[in-house]
């Protein structure tokens, strides 16, 4: 049977939308998108809603691409789901012994029961069944979570800022012998017993930095509490376009003059100008083994964007795909995304496993859908929080680009700028 979408119209979008996330909350398997108005080039939707799962795809990293397509293929539908950063040992000889406590599969993708879709004044659901009526009502009459219990969350961390500093030193010995140019290098902070609601955790987190590529993700006892401000991969029709970030200064809220000053330092830093260079590089070569000969180029190189914590450095890469291209393929052909590895790829997810002290599972992976015309849009897992309700695990985690260049201390204290907004929620 095929998906029908009807329309209903909203007046007050902001309570609508808490209503569809308070609604969505019920069932055990749900994903909410929402760019909070950012309207970023290439905009897609400003809220996106799938809940309750008509069909199942998981699995671990091996032949996990391949069993996306035909997924994709079979069920010619919407597809949710996330791609966890070790699906890496499908696409290299690579492996992954660090332990991961929040236990989010590999890959896993579902096929909605039910869609909605929230712009402007219009609230649209897309249903295989008929009762589109009884289900807005049931969302214009969902009480919206609009209060959160404080909290205060208590975290450790896999390395003290002493063996941060000094694994920072060892990596830039592996840059001077050669073995690679850059290296994203990331740090967990956990709490193995934490009690939270998420979706006020979420609420909490969205006010406190509303970012483009957020995200409230449910998937049974697993939750990502996403406040992400980075695309990973977008496909329209037959372009393609990837929006890496790799620059980073903390914003002046109390000072618009200093905060100017911040903006342009970003922008004339030599240091993040060649880390983000190195990073649109690795991209253009991504893309160009499945891209259309001589499509790919760099529609902006290096913008800054401003955030509420942080200006950001992102830049713009995009190509044609013939219109037969598998989507499963762009996405083995791309990742994990670069921003969250460094270059070359293969050698420094080696290093990554070498020197990271946690298993990354969904965190600097993906979240996102594919539409039946094969259109997707899937963000960066990153500026998260991943728990898992039954162990009580929660973690987040953080990191920087370390370059031969880098100050081992400022990497440091930019891990503590990227989790800023977390720690307040928490309360840490």
């Amino acid at each position: 049977m095929k998906r029908t979408f009807c329309s209903f119209p909203v007046h007050d979008f902001l309570q609508v939308k808490e209503q569809m996330l308070s609604w969505a909350n019920q069932f055990s398997i749900c994903c909410f998108l929402d760019d909070h108005q950012y309207h970023l080039p290439e905009h897609s939707f400003e809220c996106i809603l799938a809940v309750n799962a008509q069909s199942i795809l998981r699995t671990g990293p091996h032949n996990a691409f391949e069993l996306l397509q035909t997924f994709i293929d079979q069920n010619n539908d919407w597809c949710f789901g996330h791609l966890g950063y070790d699906l890496k040992n499908g696409i290299e000889a690579l492996h992954s012994n660090n332990a991961d406590l929040v236990k989010f599969d590999d890959l896993f993708f579902f096929i909605p029961e039910i869609i909605l879709i929230l712009r402007g004044n219009e609230l649209r659901i897309g249903m295989k069944a008929s009762g589109h009526e009884a289900i807005a009502n049931a969302v214009f009459n969902a009480k919206p979570v609009l209060s959160s219990t404080p909290l205060h969350i208590e975290v450790k961390t896999r390395f003290t800022r002493a063996a941060y500093i000094d694994t920072v030193h060892k990596l830039q010995q592996h840059i001077l012998r050669g073995d690679c140019y850059e290296i994203n290098f990331c740090q967990e902070f956990y709490n193995e017993n934490a009690v939270i609601d998420p979706l006020q955790v979420y609420r909490s987190l969205s006010n406190e930095s509303p970012n483009p590529f957020s995200c409230y993700y449910k998937l049974e006892d697993k939750y990502l509490l996403c406040a992400s401000p980075e695309r990973y991969l977008r496909k329209s029709g037959n372009k393609v376009m990837s929006q890496p970030i790799k620059g980073t200064i903390r914003r002046n809220s109390n000072n618009e003059g200093a905060d100017m000053l911040n903006k342009e330092a970003l922008q004339h830093s030599a240091k993040e100008r060649s880390e983000n260079i190195m990073i649109v590089d690795l991209v253009r070569n991504d893309l160009a083994k499945v891209c259309i000969e001589g499509s790919v180029k760099v529609d902006e190189l290096m913008g800054i964007y401003a955030f509420p914590q942080v200006y950001q450095m992102i830049s713009t890469i995009s190509g044609e795909v013939e219109s037969k291209t598998p989507v499963a393929e762009l996405l083995k052909a791309t990742f994990p995304m670069g921003s969250m590895t460094g270059a070359p790829k293969k050698r420094v997810m080696q290093l990554i496993e070498q020197y990271e002290r946690s298993k990354r599972g969904l965190f600097s992976g993906a979240m996102g859908y594919i539409s039946p015309e094969k259109n997707m849009d899937f963000n960066v897992v990153i500026r998260s929080i991943l728990y898992n309700a039954s162990s009580r695990y929660l973690s987040f985690q953080a990191g920087s680009a370390i370059t031969y260049y880098s100050n081992a201390e400022a990497e440091y204290e930019e891990c503590l700028l990227k989790a800023a907004a977390i720690k307040k929620v928490l309360n840490i």
